[in-house]
């Protein structure tokens, strides 16, 4: 497992001196991007070579929300590959050693010039080491049905602040937006997220939402569409009150 030690700044906060949603991918999007440029393969590397790692899904488990102060551990690992796919686990622990946040990932290698997913090799693979075993969660399917019945959000623009080193919205800011357009005052326990389409600046999403209980939690459905009806990511939020 790659690692780094970090200590919940208040800037990555929410509003109840909690580590933010955000916050935690961030965490582990820079954890994969530290084990990337230690091995000599990071951001500069890939850009000459024209490739890309591409987040396809995530699947978070949120178990506990860190305070403001506490001191945590980062971890990765790749646990497989095969054909375009690469799969990787995440960690997020306390001092104690007890899980805070846990994901599962697939992402894809793709060719920045010709704009097509490229098949990986072991030249793509042998940076990361060898496989480690899968970290276990709740099964999910990777895609997430839109439900055909749903209520329209506000629409946002993609704006500078949105967008990354791909030079299209960053991967956590679908989360947020999707996050924003569901009622306040709800605890998010568990993730999912399917990307479809990279949004650019100056795009428009709509957030079409959907919303059902499930006992004492709520699940939401926030499809990410453009003015056109295509469709950039699609976000299911589990929730309860806080």
């Amino acid at each position: 497992m790659y690692i780094f030690n970090s200590r919940v700044r208040y800037s990555e906060t929410d509003e109840l001196g909690r580590l933010s949603v955000t916050g935690m991918i961030n965490y582990m999007q820079d954890c994969s991007t530290f084990q990337s440029e230690d091995a000599q393969v990071g951001v500069v590397y890939m850009e000459k070579r024209h490739k890309a790692w591409l987040l396809s899904s995530w699947q978070i488990i949120i178990d506990r929300y860190p305070r403001l102060g506490e001191r945590l551990m980062v971890g990765t690992w790749p646990n497989s590959f095969k054909g375009i796919y690469g799969y990787r686990n995440f960690v997020i622990r306390d001092e104690a050693g007890n899980d805070c946040v846990r994901a599962e990932s697939v992402w894809f290698l793709y060719d920045t010039e010709r704009n097509i997913p490229l098949r990986v090799r072991p030249e793509d693979t042998a940076p990361y080491g060898t496989p480690e075993p899968r970290l276990r969660i709740s099964p999910a399917s990777r895609k997430i049905p839109v439900p055909e019945s749903y209520d329209t959000g506000e629409s946002i623009v993609v704006a500078r602040h949105h967008i990354d080193t791909n030079h299209h919205v960053n991967n956590a800011q679908y989360v947020e937006i999707a996050r924003e357009s569901i009622p306040p005052r709800l605890k998010i326990r568990e993730i999912r997220a399917d990307y479809k389409k990279a949004a650019l600046l100056g795009d428009r999403m709509i957030p079409h939402i959907s919303h059902e209980n499930q006992g004492e939690k709520q699940v939401w459905t926030v499809a990410l569409s453009g003015e056109k009806g295509e469709l950039y990511a699609v976000i299911w939020l589990q929730t309860e009150e806080r």
